[in-house]
């Protein structure tokens, strides 16, 4: 979960020239916002490491949650 996603978000598509897709939306928000990036990851990597032995959690990796995020974002606009 990213706080405030929905700025950022429209920060970041201010910022792209030229086509707007998945990628290149996702390439921007890492250009711009690296320690919240750094941050969902390093959240990631606690969540998985404090589930117990054995136990399957059903949470997407970082950058698929992400481009999920992007991409129904985008299909609002």
């Amino acid at each position: 979960m990213i706080i405030d996603q929905e700025q950022k978000f429209k920060e970041v598509l201010s910022k792209i020239e030229g086509k707007i897709n998945e990628q290149t939306f996702f390439s921007k928000f890492l250009e711009l916002y690296p320690e919240v990036w750094k941050k969902h990851k390093s959240t990631f990597s606690k969540f998985n490491r404090s589930k117990q032995f054995g136990q399957t959690i059903p949470l997407p990796k970082p950058e698929v949650s992400l481009r999920k995020e992007i991409r129904i974002w985008l299909r609002k606009q």
